[in-house]
């Protein structure tokens, strides 16, 4: 019996496997309205056979994006956007998830293909960033720091962004307090250098994060499972640990969260990474606590045996994929065949299985 095509049940869902799909920005929504690029990137994951799929980080204010392109969830035309995708997910049989997040320093980007490169100007549609401290990111504009009410901005945001989610039909919740954004600039010493009670300490550092699950699993009920990604390290001398990352995880799951989705770096240009297949594995067992804390993993995992061998390790629990879900969109019926897991095809494509 494979281990990545047994069902997860975490509060109310039931997933029907663990091999899933990582949000990945698109940079392709206008105002952050989703389009129909969206529909059927999201889309074709679940006739390919993940039993959760993720969609993009997703702003919970304007000013949180990535880029002028990214999604958000801030109106109600953006939440209506996103209700037809999550019935396109649930009608071919996964479940739907969205990432909630704020880009803090890291906001006000060009996209990826851009020609142009670092913060975008308010001359062409950028905006003033913010962060837990005044101080940019390399190549990127000064941000301002967030006083008091700015952080409470931020937490009604989060709660308002849950209510839309939950609306529109999605299953489940992840928070973004990786990669360098937001929350994860208040958990690093390296960005975060504020005196007051969201700095200093550990503890001080995680309270906005620990804030914002509050908020989320307040509006989501008992019933929502809900996710934390995390950078449990920031590769970088000085910066958050993985030891610290264990222990806001712990924190976490007393607030409500149900799994870290564990992935490290993104804070600071001077990251030092050795990149391998499977190189954030271990980031993911030592979070994992010897299975007190469900944790999710992701690096370079880009292989049927592969992904089933880290489940059988007890390394994590469920497996996020992204680029190799780009590059072939049936990932799970792959690998599922690679394994010899007797699954539900899309009756559609019946024809190929097993042939």
């Amino acid at each position: 019996m494979s281990i990545l095509f047994s069902p997860l049940s975490i509060r109310s869902s039931t997933f029907r496997n663990r091999l899933w799909v990582s949000p990945m920005c698109m940079y392709s929504a206008v105002e952050g309205v989703v389009q129909e690029w969206h529909h059927t990137h999201l889309a074709q994951f679940a006739s390919g056979g993940a039993g959760l799929i993720v969609a993009e980080a997703t702003a919970v204010v304007p000013e949180g994006r990535i880029s002028p392109r990214d999604a958000g969830l801030w109106n109600d035309e953006q939440r209506d956007a996103w209700a037809p995708i999550v019935e396109a997910i649930h009608s071919r049989g996964a479940a739907a998830g969205i990432q909630l997040a704020h880009a803090g320093r890291k906001a006000s980007t060009w996209w990826p293909w851009a020609d142009e490169r670092g913060s975008v100007p308010e001359t062409d549609g950028g905006w003033t960033t913010t962060a837990p401290s005044a101080i940019a990111f390399e190549g990127f504009a000064a941000p301002v720091a967030l006083d008091a009410a700015g952080i409470d901005a931020v937490v009604a945001g989060f709660a308002a962004a849950t209510r839309r989610a939950l609306d529109a039909g999605f299953d489940v919740l992840e928070v973004h307090g990786a990669h360098g954004y937001l929350l994860h600039q208040f958990l690093s010493p390296l960005s975060n250098l504020r005196d007051d009670e969201y700095g200093g300490s550990l503890e001080n550092r995680a309270r906005l994060l620990l804030r914002v699950v509050d908020a989320i699993r307040e509006v989501a009920g008992d019933d929502v499972p809900v996710f934390v990604r995390i950078s449990a390290t920031d590769h970088a001398e000085g910066g958050f640990t993985p030891e610290e990352a264990a222990t806001v995880s712990t924190w976490a799951t007393e607030h409500g969260a149900d799994l870290i989705d564990v992935s490290s770096g993104g804070l600071v240009a001077h990251q030092q990474i050795s990149v391998f297949p499977g190189y954030q594995v271990p980031l993911a067992e030592s979070v994992r606590q010897g299975g007190r804390i469900p944790v999710s993993a992701v690096g370079l995992i880009t292989a049927a045996e592969q992904a089933e061998q880290v489940l059988a390790d007890g390394a994590a629990d469920a497996i996020f994929a992204g680029r190799e879900w780009l590059r072939d969109p049936h990932f799970a019926l792959r690998a599922a065949h690679e394994l010899g897991a007797d699954i539900t095809w899309p009756p559609q494509y019946e024809r190929a299985h097993w042939r």
